[in-house]
């Protein structure tokens, strides 16, 4: 079969099978009960976002291993490749851009929509509020595209003159192309710099599309990536720093659980005013901001009460609960101490590798080829991971930023307790960032991933982009990316370190007196665990 490789076909096959299932058996299991047996195309909606931004992550190392089929190949064209990757990423990339600006938007307004209304009014309220967005959107692309929907390559033109073929020829490394007068004739040996000029051509429209698409979800992957990639590895080490130590009495209990419904009813009523007062039509900019901060207080209600029952485990397995509980706390200091490797390599390998021109090292591709030398699919697999990884580090930030931004609507992602919208939410926020993800891994890993349809279209075409590329010229994203990183690990500690210093002492009832007598009240314990969980 030549360079074709069948065993590359069944793999994606059975990949894309698979990740099918998992995103089901993920919306199964975390679907509110109130979801359960209805709102069926919201569920399609969702099962098909997350499974093409998982295919998306798992495209780049399938484009790596799709060009090897060409390993041998004098030139990448002279072998038959095995899947038709360009074709591919163009498909994917228009579905992602058309799930996160259509489909979620309208899945989000029919399942928002007024219950009292019927399907028929729903439907038509969901296209009025899309079609707006489509034509608006339709109008911002083609008139940017048709006024600087171009690339600009920069080539140089070169040129020599032509000598005779000599009867005798010396193919040695220190050969050089000189004529008989000593003077250089061959490949444009001393070409000036006036020799290079500008190459300009109309890029087409799915590119332009995947390349706008590309810098929205830049915009989002840099702040989310940046803060996430230090919460991450951070917030599962700090949690098991502030794991309960030992099950509390019963007594504690019953006081802890008495505040906490204290806490409960006043957030009833909080919620009960505020649907009075939407009843009665004053829906302002202050109603809107004490939904949100009722929200905010609920969601960490609920983390408190859940604290409260790992600190004291009922019912006839209580001892196994409370075991369980303890493993799951240094599985989260062990994936947290290993997030914390992984991170600190991202930020080490933008640095040697893109930052710095030129680089100082090709590090992380160099690892990758040298795990292919030892079994041809352990670089690939890595470099799956660590792409895997980034992605993670999105959702984390995201996450970490949503409970904290005014202009970032909280929808908390719960096992068993996630509601429709806040799924459709997360998966449009995924596929967005998904995109700027595969992007910033071509350009990080272009070494390895050299020659790859992936590269042509986010390491060519892209940074070569009228009205864009400057944006990859000068690497602001990449710079941007490393400072919110470095500004989230310094902030992150020091809050952490004045938690751990004042609050888990006062928690635990150990210098006490000490912590009530200080200048750090009981309130601002409160906020700063609020602000490291």
């Amino acid at each position: 079969m030549g360079d074709f490789n069948l065993a590359l076909v069944i793999v994606a096959i059975v990949v894309c099978v698979l990740v099918f299932f998992f995103n089901v058996y993920l919306l199964i299991n975390f679907q509110h009960p109130d979801d359960a047996n209805q709102a069926y195309f919201p569920k399609f909606v969702v099962v098909l976002g997350l499974s093409v931004a998982a295919i998306s992550i798992l495209m780049l190392p399938a484009d790596v291993a799709n060009r090897q089929a060409c390993q041998h190949a004098i030139y990448n064209g002279a072998c038959n490749l095995t899947l038709p990757m360009k074709s591919l990423w163009l498909a994917v990339y228009i579905l992602d851009a058309v799930l996160v600006f259509f489909v979620i938007p309208f899945a989000m307004f029919y399942y928002e929509g007024d219950q009292d209304k019927t399907i028929g009014k729903r439907i038509k309220s969901a296209l009025l509020w899309v079609g707006t967005t489509a034509i608006v959107c339709g109008l911002v692309l083609g008139i940017l595209y048709g006024l600087v929907g171009k690339v600009d390559f920069t080539v140089r033109h070169l040129s020599s003159e032509t000598a005779s073929f000599p009867s005798t020829w010396d193919f040695s490394s220190s050969q050089q192309c000189i004529g008989g007068s000593g003077v250089h004739q061959c490949s444009a040996y001393s070409a000036s710099a006036s020799s290079e000029t500008t190459w300009t051509m109309r890029t087409t429209f799915p590119e332009y599309v995947v390349a706008l698409a590309t810098i929205v979800g830049s915009v989002l992957f840099t702040i989310f990536g940046g803060v996430g990639i230090a919460c991450l590895p951070l917030g599962l080490i700090f949690s098991f720093f502030r794991r309960p130590k030992a099950v509390i009495t019963r007594s504690q209990y019953i006081k802890e659980a008495t505040e906490l419904g204290k806490k409960a009813r006043e957030l009833k009523k909080a919620a009960d005013a505020l649907r009075q007062e939407e009843k009665s039509g004053s829906k302002g900019r202050k109603w809107r901001k004490n939904v949100k901060a009722v929200e905010k207080e609920l969601l960490l209600l609920e983390e408190d009460v859940k604290a409260l029952e790992e600190m004291y485990p009922q019912g006839e397995k209580a001892e196994t609960a409370w075991a369980m509980t303890v493993l799951g706390y240094l599985a989260k200091l062990v994936l947290g101490v290993l997030g914390l490797i992984v991170s600190v390599a991202w930020i080490a390998h933008i640095v040697i590798y893109l930052l710095i021109n030129p680089p100082l090292s090709p590090f992380l591709n160099g690892v990758f080829i040298k795990l292919d030398d030892v079994w041809g699919l352990l670089g690939t697999a890595a470099f799956a991971f660590f792409c895997f990884y980034l992605l993670l580090a999105v959702i984390a930030g995201a996450m970490m930023l949503g409970m904290r931004l005014v202009f970032i609507t909280i929808h908390p992602m719960k096992w068993g307790a996630t509601l429709m919208n806040s799924f459709l939410f997360n998966v449009g926020l995924i596929l967005l960032c998904s995109i700027s993800v595969i992007q910033f891994c071509a350009t990080s890993f272009a070494y390895y991933a050299q020659a790859t349809a992936a590269q042509e279209i986010f390491g060519h075409t892209l940074q070569s982009l009228r009205g864009i590329k400057y944006l990859y010229k000068y690497n602001v994203f990449q710079i941007a990316f490393i400072a919110l990183a470095g500004l989230t690990f310094v902030l992150y500690a020091a809050f952490v370190s004045l938690y751990a210093a004042f609050c888990l002492s006062f928690r635990d009832g150990k210098e006490k007196n000490q912590a009530a007598d200080s200048s750090f009240p009981l309130e601002a314990c409160i906020a700063l665990k609020r602000v490291c969980i």
